[in-house]
């Protein structure tokens, strides 16, 4: 029998991070956890932004704060993920969350671009897990990764070979940090959106390719922060205490198949 949770206590008291929490998926996921009682640590790379979606939510009663960082650098990841452990006493959830990107044709790829894909899709996510371990073995916590599909499968057409290489890299790595955290009641699950608009997909992708993606979902709309957050609460949540190790797709039917 499953249980019970009233409104706003789905994660009462619970010790989050949340990377990139300055707009779109960060932010929607922030307010969601917030609401249902999470006290949480936010960043994003874009100067001042976490803040201002933090104090948004602070004013209205919400233990949140948020940080300006670079995750890309492995110092000031490490620096925000202790100084976040350290005010919040521990750490139950780490939702990474952020990502940066870049597309090219494949015969364009140049080694820099490719080194920079994977620094800000790839390490990143490592540059956070890494100094947190320690405080998610002590608490039996979740780790939740933002994947993609492209990451599942090859999309011809957009340019996202990085892309596609870093986000699978994501999955292996979620499934082997739920292999390894298992005996520490460690959780990991990654998140697979399909197109999602946020102000980072507009920027990234002109109308021809919107259109392109669009036409590939069985649910003929783009995704919303909300729809990938609602995934993300109960994946940090105690209600998935059974589910580990995972790839969830949140796709409008994309990787089901074609209309």
């Amino acid at each position: 029998m499953g249980t019970t949770v009233s409104a706003g206590s789905r994660l009462a008291g619970k010790r989050v991070l949340i990377t990139g929490t300055g707009g779109g998926q960060g932010a929607a996921a922030q307010e969601l956890f917030a609401q249902e009682g999470a006290r949480i640590v936010g960043c994003d790379v874009v100067l001042g932004a976490a803040e201002s979606t933090a104090h948004k939510l602070a004013e209205q009663g919400h233990d949140v704060h948020g940080h300006t960082v670079d995750l890309a650098d492995p110092g000031s990841a490490r620096a925000w993920v202790e100084d976040a452990a350290a005010s919040l006493g521990g750490i139950d959830v780490l939702y990474n969350n952020a990502a940066g990107f870049a597309f090219a044709p494949f015969a364009d790829f140049t080694v820099e671009l490719w080194r920079h894909v994977m620094r800000v899709e790839l390490d990143i996510v490592f540059h956070t897990t890494h100094p947190a371990w320690p405080h998610l073995r002590q608490s039996g916590g979740t780790i939740i990764n933002t994947a993609s599909i492209s990451g599942l499968q090859g999309i011809g057409g957009l340019g996202q070979a990085a892309h596609s290489a870093a986000k699978g890299g994501v999955i292996a790595l979620t499934r082997t940090l739920a292999a390894e955290g298992a005996p520490d009641g460690i959780r990991a699950n990654a998140i697979s959106p399909g197109f999602v608009a946020s102000p980072a997909t507009d920027a990234a992708v002109d109308d021809n390719g919107r259109q392109y993606m669009l036409d590939m979902h069985l649910i003929q709309r783009p995704g919303t922060g909300p729809d990938i957050a609602a995934l993300a609460l109960y994946l940090a949540s105690d209600e998935s205490s059974w589910v580990t190790g995972q790839n969830i797709s949140v796709d409008g039917g994309w990787t089901a198949g074609y209309r």
